[in-house]
């Protein structure tokens, strides 16, 4: 048996009300699926295929709690998003065949370097350096679920002042559309987590603020900046 020079722990969720973990392979993340965001970012809201980029699976904060301010930003966002797990392998599916793959939800926290996001993109360049950084995606422990969700409130309050606030139903394209779509180009399967995009009202967050991300059925998330460690 060939050996490894060291180990590497896979990074897991948890799920609610049970033991075992969900172990995760990779995280895709959709960008501007909801209107109100897309005009915030200075896009048209219309129905071009959706487009994606990726985060690092060590960049999940499970559970939530202190994160700390990155290095090299002075302009850090927020971004709540349900999260969707998948459970069984889908390729080149339909959305009706997409349905059947979803393990349960989350409530997740795009955390993102805007200023480097904005550069890189004014430049035509990848967003790495402003999405795919440590502690960039907190989320919350998974809820069962047999079929995507459709519906429901979502909202996120910084120290306890309203920022974000829409429905699920409000995506531009909806959860099994976007894993129908997202199969086309890659063999989706067990430990894939899609973080589905934002609503309005993203904005800046300071060390000592306080973050609380709800969807209604799925649960909450409430995250501390910390100091720049």
């Amino acid at each position: 048996m060939t050996a490894h020079l060291f180990e590497l722990a896979l990074p897991a969720v948890a799920v609610k009300g049970e033991a075992a973990l969900y172990p995760v392979r990779r995280v895709f993340c959709v960008g501007r699926n909801y209107a109100g965001h897309a005009r915030e970012m200075g896009s048209d809201p219309n129905r071009e295929p959706p487009f994606y980029f990726t985060k690092p699976a060590d960049a999940l904060v499970p559970g939530g709690g202190a994160i700390p301010y990155p290095p090299g930003t002075a302009n850090l966002h927020h971004e709540v998003e349900l999260v969707v797990a998948l459970s069984a392998p889908v390729y080149k599916c339909t959305p009706d065949e997409a349905r059947s793959a979803v393990f349960g939800h989350a409530v997740g926290l795009d955390m993102t370097r805007r200023d480097l996001q904005f550069a890189a993109r004014d430049k035509g360049r990848p967003w790495c350096l402003g999405k795919a950084f440590e502690f960039s995606a907190p989320i919350s422990a998974l809820v069962r679920a047999d079929q995507p969700k459709l519906a429901g409130r979502i909202t996120l309050e910084v120290n306890g002042q309203l920022r974000q606030s829409g429905d699920i139903n409000e995506m531009i394209w909806s959860v099994p559309e976007v894993i129908a779509h997202l199969s086309q180009y890659y063999h989706l399967g067990p430990g894939d987590l899609i973080f589905t995009g934002t609503p309005e009202g993203v904005g800046p967050v300071v060390p000592g603020d306080v973050l609380r991300g709800v969807i209604d059925g799925v649960g909450e998330l409430e995250v501390t900046i910390s100091a720049e460690s």
